[in-house]
C-alpha cells in the first residue's frame, strides 16, 4: 500500500507520494490515512471544481501533472465584485479551509506561474497576487518541477545541474530541446507568459448572466421561483438593451454545502421575453421536484444565456400582424419543457434518394435548416404510408422485366388492374458495403381499388432473378 495523495502538513512532515504506507507511519507514528476510491474522489473533486463557478463561470479541473488536485480559473472581469484580486483569493480559500480542506492558491497572468506558485512557493509567498510582468523573477528560484515536467525531464535537468527555473533562462534553446524535447520550451513559455494556454471550462460559460447572493440561505421552491421570475427580468432587459435573443437558459443554484444544481432549457427560436423564460425553467423544475434538494440552503442564483443572436425589436400595438410562427415555437417551448426535448419531433428530409432514409427525426427545439438538395422531387409520386422496412413478396410478370401483373403478400393475393412504372433508383456509390441494389418502382393498383409501392430490386439476368418488395401504400 502505498501514498497517493498527501496534504501540506504531510509534504512538510517528510512524507511523499508513493512512499509505502509502513515507511510513513514509521516516519509520521500521527498519520491518517484513508483507502482511497478513485471514482468517488474524482466525483466529488468534480462538483467542488462545479460550486467554484460561484466565483468565476469559467473554472476547469488543471488535469495535466494529475487528473484531480488542482483548479483553474479564469477571474478577468469579476474579482472587482469581492474588493480585488487579492479579496477574491482570501474568499475563496476561507470557504475551503472552513470546510477542512487544505488549500493553496495564487492569481498570475499565466495558469503555468499561478500553478508554480501555488505548488511550490513558500509558506509566505502563498496567497500571493502576481503583478503583471513579474512571472520571470518570481519562478526564478523555484524547482524545475515547478514548470509541470514529467519526472524523466526534471531528472535530465538535474544531472545537468539545472534545478532551477532561472537557471534556464538564456540558454540554447535548441539544445534544450534537441535535449529534451519541445515540451520543455512550451511549460517554461507557458510559465513566463510567452505562449498562451487556454482552459476548457466544466459548466457553459453564459454570454449573458443575471445573479443573486443572498444574505441567508433560501430552501423553498417558491422562493426560488420568484428569484427565477426576477433574474428573467434583469437578463431579458440585458439582451433587449444589446437587441439579442437566446435560445439557452442555464440556471445555477449554489449551495452553502458545496454543491451546484444546474440545469439547463432550450426555446425553439431565440427569445428575451421574460415571462416566457421563467415559464420554461418553472416547469423544468416541475419535472424534477423530486430530484430538488436544497441541502442547508441555497446561498447564490444565476441565470445565464446562451447561443445568443440578434433580435430585432417587434412592433406591439394595434397594427401588428399575427405571428402564428412564434406561437408555434412557445408552444413547442411550453411541452418540451414540460416533458423533455423529446416529446416532439419533427420530420427533416436527409440528403438521399433511398425512400427509407429520406425523412428522419430531430427534436423540434434543436431544428437546423433543411438543405436546398434534401427536398423531395414533387414531381414523383410517393406513398401516404411507407412500411419500416420493405416486405418481400411473391409476384407475376408478363415478362421477366415487364411491371406486376399479381402479386401475393402476407398469404394474400392481389390481382393489379392498373400499374405505371417504372421510376429507377440506383444504388448510392457513396455507401460502399452495404450489397444494395438498383430499384424499379411501380405504382400498382388492385381491383379493389387499393394502391401499393412496389419495387424489383437488381437488376434481370440469366443467372440470377431478382426479388419483389412492397415499400408503402398510397390509399
Amino acid at each position: 500500500m502505498r501514498l497517493k495523495a498527501l496534504n501540506r502538513a504531510a509534504l512538510e512532515a517528510g512524507l511523499g507520494e508513493g512512499q509505502t504506507l509502513a515507511d510513513a507511519r514509521a516516519l509520521c507514528p500521527n498519520l491518517v490515512s484513508r483507502p482511497m476510491d478513485r471514482g468517488r474522489l474524482m466525483e466529488a473533486f468534480g462538483e467542488l471544481a462545479d460550486w467554484l463557478s460561484a466565483f468565476s463561470p469559467l473554472v476547469a479541473i488543471h488535469g495535466v501533472v494529475a487528473p484531480m488536485g488542482d483548479i483553474v480559473m479564469d477571474i478577468t472581469g469579476v474579482s472587482h465584485l469581492f474588493g480585488g484580486e487579492a479579496g477574491l483569493l482570501k474568499e475563496v480559500t476561507a470557504r475551503l479551509e472552513g470546510e477542512g480542506l487544505s488549500v493553496s492558491g495564487a492569481i498570475a497572468d499565466s495558469v503555468g506561474a499561478a500553478w508554480a506558485l501555488s505548488r511550490f512557493g513558500k509558506s509566505e509567498t502563498l496567497g500571493r497576487v502576481l503583478a503583471p510582468g513579474g512571472e520571470e523573477e518570481a519562478l526564478a528560484e523555484l524547482p524545475v518541477m515547478a514548470l509541470r515536467l514529467d519526472e524523466e525531464t526534471s531528472a535530465g535537468l538535474a544531472t545537468m545541474g539545472l534545478k532551477r527555473v532561472g537557471q534556464l533562462y538564456g540558454r540554447d534553446r535548441r539544445a534544450l530541446k534537441a535535449r529534451f524535447g519541445e515540451g520543455l520550451l512550451v511549460r517554461l513559455d507557458q510559465a513566463l507568459g510567452i505562449a498562451g494556454e487556454r482552459i476548457v471550462p466544466r459548466l457553459p460559460a453564459p454570454e449573458r448572466v443575471a445573479e443573486r447572493r443572498f444574505g441567508e440561505p433560501i430552501g423553498l421552491v417558491d422562493d426560488v421561483l420568484a428569484t427565477i421570475a426576477d433574474l428573467a427580468r434583469r437578463l431579458c432587459a440585458e439582451l433587449e438593451a444589446a437587441r439579442e435573443g437566446a435560445q439557452t437558459f442555464h440556471l445555477f443554484l449554489y449551495r452553502v454545502d458545496h454543491k451546484l444544481m444546474h440545469l439547463a432549457v432550450n426555446a425553439a427560436s431565440a427569445t428575451r421575453e421574460a415571462p416566457h423564460v421563467a415559464r420554461l425553467i418553472a416547469h423544468r423544475l416541475e419535472r424534477l421536484q423530486t430530484d430538488f434538494d436544497a441541502g442547508f440552503g441555497i446561498d447564490m442564483m444565476r441565470l445565464g444565456a446562451t447561443s445568443v443572436s440578434r433580435l430585432d425589436e417587434t412592433q406591439l400595438g394595434v397594427f401588428e400582424g399575427a405571428d402564428t410562427r412564434l406561437d408555434l415555437d412557445r408552444f413547442y417551448d411550453r411541452v418540451t419543457s414540460r416533458f423533455g426535448p423529446a416529446a416532439l419531433s419533427r420530420s427533416k428530409f436527409a440528403d438521399t434518394h433511398i425512400p427509407e432514409r429520406a425523412v428522419t427525426l430531430e427534436p423540434v427545439v434543436a431544428r437546423t435548416g433543411d438543405a436546398p438538395q434534401a427536398m423531395p422531387d414533387a414531381t414523383q409520386p410517393r406513398p401516404l404510408r411507407l412500411l419500416p422496412v420493405p416486405e418481400e413478396v411473391t409476384v407475376v410478370a408478363e415478362v421477366p422485366e415487364g411491371p406486376p401483373g399479381r402479386m401475393q403478400w402476407r398469404r394474400v393475393s392481389y390481382r393489379f388492374s392498373r400499374v405505371s412504372g417504372p421510376e429507377r433508383i440506383g444504388v448510392e456509390w457513396w455507401r460502399p458495403g452495404e450489397g444494395a441494389l438498383t430499384r424499379d418502382y411501380y405504382v400498382a393498383e388492385d381491383d379493389e381499388g387499393r394502391r401499393f409501392w412496389l419495387f424489383r430490386e437488381g437488376l434481370y439476368d440469366e443467372t440470377r432473378q431478382p426479388r419483389w418488395f412492397v415499400h408503402g401504400f398510397f390509399a
